[in-house]
């Protein structure tokens, strides 16, 4: 066992030992410390090297490359790595890449300086991300103008003007001084709103800065007045420029253009230092704007060199105009030229067709889209939804909606509003409640799709939902809503609305108080009206305008007169609304008499007092209009046409006007050619009507409905049915006014169970309510077939209470069917509702004739005589050589009354030797036969059709129109007489017509 050390030998050991032993340990930790920090020199260098390489992958615009590798660096990159990477983000558009930059930056603990985070803050608004970019900006603790410049810039450049000026506020309120990039990112936020307030505010700011002089920012500002529509300031601004670009000569220009001054334009245009492909193309749109068509293809043939913008600015000019067809050969020639049209071209083109319901040439510029591989653009796809919901053609829309790789809110919207528009209005709810996100147009468009089609309640409804869900309504949510309200008659859900209107803080909102003013005036509140037209210290044409039409509503034509005169500016407008109010008051002379003061006249002024005259009952007044309109060089449009063709009395008439409708190139306009098939229909000529509606290549709704009401009114049932199959196998939907159509067409031609089939059809498969009209139509038909008593049960049955003409088909049914019991039942409820209609009394009165109840006729004719109603005398017309004859009964003031009574006479032997016997039983005096035969003979259809007969030569067609429903004699009588003479005989009475031949009537003796 080895003995301990002594302290001595301990002491040796320790001295020995100890330096040995720390010379190891440092020897080896000097390795150590040299081995790490070697490494970390190794690493840092290897770092380095990924950072230098991820800058080179990026100048070679290899982004996923360098992402890759940045994914492995960790935390090992530097401000200028992440500077180069966010730099090509914003090159490409690369938000996703871009997104997972912002993320590397947070999970490496790097914070940006002032200058990454702007980096980081453009790469956002370049590509798109405002959430974003706010976010960032949020996060930024003191940003400096580049900040608020890049988030003013985004917010203008997204379309998001308010906040874009809401920020310029807040960013001068915190003393950051804007520069002139500032100013000329804020300026284009007026422009598109029109705030021209806001922008001369923002141009005294420029004018302390010193930045007035700054041709990038004297740019924005001339831009901003001329689309503010102040000429003198954008030119002031122009004037004092000491150098000005290309763009300040085209924005000027542009300026005057959208004015109208197109003079101004062209010699500005003339006088510029320099032009390029913009200043020509300006000068072609303003010119296709103003509808100078020739001047702007003259400046586009001239162009040195053309683009794609400066073809789809001339195509836009074609379209704009009406000249669909010109537009799509332009974009033809544009082709073989070898420029490729662009989404824009082809919305452009789209638009045209939609605008004229052109079907057809849609389709064609649907397959050049396909052909050119832009169907998938969310742009292009869009302006197909619009033309084929506008052309009604929903299946096709829903198909390009459908095949649309994304669809964005817009397309949602579109598709809403195409289905309200059609009367689709569930299909809208469906697709409604389907979106993925809803803004406030969308909420907008589902509210009025309701509104316009009848569901004004739901529409209130769903204005609650959106409140509720904590949207704010628009001003044009709430316009909207207060149309619903004033439809409804609605006040005290009207006074609701201008509460939250208050509480939002639009109740000085120009645009809004006119719909309040409109709202209380339909809902007879016209004092309110007054109140809130009173409280505007300011006020536009449109209110001083809206005020004026509410008292003409409400009949106060005085008052609307007062306002008037006290307007500081008529616009021609405000002459236009007091005329019609003149004439919707039957004021015709004080109508016609403010006409001829009015300065100007546009063609608004003189379809308004034709209008005046055609809705008073001068029919020829207002013919005699149309000529000193088109000697003013007014050219008549659709309305004008629309106006007219219903006033036209006569075949001839109505000719002439469908030669003006050919010279003015309205004849495919859907709402021209509905009113042409009415006028043909009315006038008697079914073939003419049809003639018009098979050259309209595109029908919409009321197109198809005018030819079904066409064959309705002739009682060609059948053709009618036929017509309604044939509307819903090309696509479009039926409305309720289809409806009517179908049943009246039933109705006069007796066919009870197709009626009674349609009827329940309505609800069952196209999910329309009937109206009081359809019931209407459903007594008369019952009625007719002899089926009284279920009529009356239907009626009773009805849950909507029935009005007097309801009662009225079926007091008229009693009278055919000669049904005392019941025609007496019948006529106390119409008494009731309406004593003093005139029709009940004679229909009853005729039930009691025809009975033989001489006694109960005294008594009805006593009652009108006490209640003072006073029949209409019968009366029938014709025209003869252009000029209408009107014949009453016992008519003795024609000249030619000795050769009528002949002729009555002559053709009276020919028709009793044929058979004719006459049916007393239509005279309601109780005198003897002979008498009464006197009495038929002298009948006013008679008498016109005598004077037609020596007037005209042999086998011409003779058009009668009577004023009250034709009478069953004089229905045999005319079989006859068409039988005798050889000719086609129409009449058209208050119910139908009946085309007389042979000895036939094609309503079969069903009237």
């Amino acid at each position: 066992m080895a003995r301990p050390l002594r302290r001595d030998e301990n002491k040796k050991v320790l001295q020995y030992f100890i330096p040995r032993l720390l010379q190891g340990v440092m020897k080896r930790f000097t390795t150590s410390t040299i081995a790490f920090v070697t490494a970390e020199a190794a690493a840092a260098e290897h770092e380095s090297l990924n950072n230098r390489h991820v800058r080179t992958l990026c100048m070679k615009g290899a982004l996923k490359e360098a992402m890759r590798i940045l994914h492995d660096m960790g935390q090992y990159v530097d401000s200028s790595t992440y500077a180069y990477l966010l730099q090509t983000c914003t090159r490409k558009k690369a938000l996703s890449e871009g997104k997972l930059i912002d993320f590397h930056m947070t999970e490496a603990g790097f914070k940006p300086d002032i200058c990454l985070a702007n980096m980081l803050l453009t790469m956002y608004t370049k590509c798109g991300s405002l959430a974003d970019a706010r976010r960032v900006f949020d996060l930024i603790p003191e940003p400096n103008v580049i900040s608020w410049t890049v988030m003013i810039a985004a917010y203008t450049r997204y379309g998001r003007d308010k906040e874009s000026l809401k920020l310029l506020y807040q960013m001068q309120l915190i003393g950051v001084q804007a520069n002139q990039f500032t100013f000329a990112s804020v300026l284009p936020a007026c422009a598109n709103l029109s705030a021209l307030l806001h922008g001369k505010e923002i141009h005294a700011d420029i004018i302390r800065s010193g930045f007035q002089y700054d041709v990038f920012v004297a740019n924005a500002l001339l831009d901003m007045y001329a689309k503010c529509g102040n000429l003198e300031n954008a030119r002031n601004v122009f004037d004092k420029m000491p150098q000005r670009n290309v763009v300040s000569w085209n924005a000027m220009i542009a300026g005057y253009a959208l004015k109208g001054c197109v003079g101004e334009a062209q010699k500005l245009f003339q006088q510029m230092p320099e032009t390029n492909e913009v200043s020509w193309t300006t000068m072609v749109a303003g010119y296709g704007q103003n509808g100078q068509l020739c001047a702007a293809r003259k400046v586009f043939e001239k162009m040195p060199d053309r683009d794609v913008v400066s073809w789809n600015a001339m195509i836009a000019a074609y379209a704009q105009n009406g000249h669909s067809k010109v537009a799509l050969k332009l974009l033809q020639q544009m082709q073989t030229t070898g420029v490729k049209p662009n989404p824009q071209t082809f919305a452009t083109v789209l638009t045209a067709c939609a605008d004229l319901v052109a079907l057809d040439q849609g389709k064609e510029v649907h397959e050049k889209i396909i052909i050119n591989g832009l169907e998938p653009n969310i742009f292009v796809g869009n302006a197909l939804i619009d033309m084929y919901t506008k052309c009604g053609s929903l299946e096709n829309a829903r198909h390009v909606f459908d095949e649309m790789s994304q669809q964005n809110v817009v397309s949602w919207t579109m598709m809403i509003v195409g289905y309200a528009e059609n009367g689709c209005v569930e299909e809208a709810s469906k697709l409604f409640k389907r979106m993925p996100e809803h803004d406030a147009i969308s909420w907008n468009a589902m509210i009025a799709g309701y509104a316009q089609n009848g569901g004004s309640k739901k529409a209130l409804n769903l204005f609650l939902q959106m409140r509720q869900r904590g949207l704010t309504p628009t001003p044009q949510t709430f316009a909207i809503v207060l149309s619903t309200c004033a439809n409804l008659a609605s006040l005290e859900q009207g006074k609701e609305v201008h509460e939250v209107i208050i509480r939002s803080g639009f109740q000085y909102n120009m645009f809004l108080c006119s719909a309040l003013v409109d709202m209380y005036a339909k809902c007879g509140s016209i004092d309110y009206a007054q109140n809130v037209f009173d409280r505007m210290s300011e006020r536009d044409a449109v209110l001083w305008n809206t005020m004026i039409a509410g008292y003409v509503h409400n009949g106060y034509i005085d008052e609307a007169l007062d306002i008037f005169q006290k307007m500081p500016e008529k616009v021609l407008v405000s002459w236009n609304t007091m005329i019609s109010g003149y004439a919707q008051n039957g004021c015709l002379e004080e109508a016609m008499e403010l006409f001829n003061k009015t300065p100007e006249r546009d063609v608004i002024s003189w379809n308004t007092i034709i209008a005046g005259y055609a809705q008073n009952g001068h029919g020829k007044e207002a013919m005699e209009c149309f000529r000193p309109m088109q000697q003013a060089n007014i050219k008549p449009n659709r309305d004008t046409l629309a106006i007219v063709l219903p006033a036209c009395v006569s075949l001839e008439q109505g000719k002439i006007f469908h030669g003006v409708i050919v010279q003015n190139g309205l004849q495919s306009n859907v709402f021209v050619g509905s009113a042409l098939i009415d006028m043909y229909a009315k006038c008697g000529s079914i073939e003419n009507a049809l003639s018009v509606f098979d050259e309209i290549p595109q029908r919409d709704v009321v197109l198809w409905n005018a030819m079904i009401g066409a064959y309705a009114m002739h009682g060609c049932g059948k053709e009618a049915l036929q017509l309604f199959e044939q509307m819903q196998q090309s696509g479009t939907n039926p409305d309720h006014v289809t409806f009517v159509g179908v049943l009246s067409a039933c109705c006069h031609a007796g066919l009870l169970d197709e009626g009674c089939k349609y009827f329940n059809f309505m609800n069952q498969y196209f999910h329309i309510t009937p109206a009081m009209e359809h019931y209407g139509c459903m007594v008369d038909l019952l009625g007719r077939a002899g089926r009284l008593y279920e009529a009356e049960d239907f009626i009773n049955r009805m849950p909507i209470k029935p009005d007097a003409p309801v009662w009225g088909s079926l007091l008229g049914a009693c009278r055919i069917h000669c049904n005392v019991e019941l025609g007496e039942r019948v006529a106390e409820h119409i008494f009731e509702l309406d004593s003093t209609n005139a029709a009940p009394y004679v229909l009853l009165s005729n039930i009691y004739a025809a009975s033989g109840r001489w006694n109960d006729v005294e008594k009805v004719r006593k009652m009108m005589k006490d209640r003072r109603v006073k029949k209409k005398p019968g009366s029938s017309w014709i025209e003869v050589n252009k000029k209408v004859y009107v014949f009453l009964v016992g008519n003795m003031f024609n000249p030619q009354m000795h050769e009528i009574y002949t002729e009555l006479k002559r053709l009276s032997g020919l028709m009793k030797g044929a058979g004719y016997v006459p049916d007393t039983r239509f005279v309601l005096n109780d005198v003897e036969e002979e008498q009464k035969e006197h009495a038929l003979s002298h009948h006013s259809e008679k008498l016109a059709i005598a004077f037609g007969l020596i007037n005209t030569t042999p086998r011409t067609t003779l058009h009668i129109i009577k004023n009250l429903r034709i009478c069953g004699d004089c229905h045999s009588a005319i079989k006859f007489i068409a039988k005798i003479v050889a000719r086609e005989i129409v009449v058209r009475d208050a119910n139908r017509f009946h085309h007389f031949k042979g000895g036939q009537c094609s309503c079969s003796d069903y009237w």
